[in-house]
C-alpha cells in the first residue's frame, strides 16, 4: 500500500523539474519549477508562456504571484 503525500511534500518533490502553472485567466506557464514559498509565489526557470495552447513568448525566468495560480502539474522531460 502507497503512501499518501501532502500537498506541501508533492511540491518539494518537484523542485528541478518541468512543470505546468495553470492560472486563473487560463493562460499556462511551462518550465522548470525554481522554488515556491508558503503564498505559492513560485519562481520557474526556461518560462514557456502559452495561450490557448499556442506558445506566445518565452521568458528565461519567471516569476508568478500564488494568487493567480488555479493549479500546478508535472510534464515530461524536455
Amino acid at each position: 500500500m502507497s503512501r499518501r503525500q501532502t500537498p506541501s511534500e508533492f511540491l518539494n518533490q518537484i523542485r528541478g523539474r518541468p512543470v505546468m502553472v495553470k492560472l486563473n485567466s487560463g493562460v499556462d506557464y511551462r518550465g522548470v519549477l525554481s522554488c515556491l514559498d508558503g503564498y505559492m509565489n513560485i519562481a520557474l526557470e526556461q518560462t514557456e508562456e502559452y495561450v490557448n495552447g499556442q506558445l506566445k513568448n518565452k521568458y528565461g525566468d519567471g516569476f508568478i504571484r500564488g494568487n493567480n495560480v488555479l493549479y500546478i502539474s508535472t510534464q515530461k522531460r524536455r
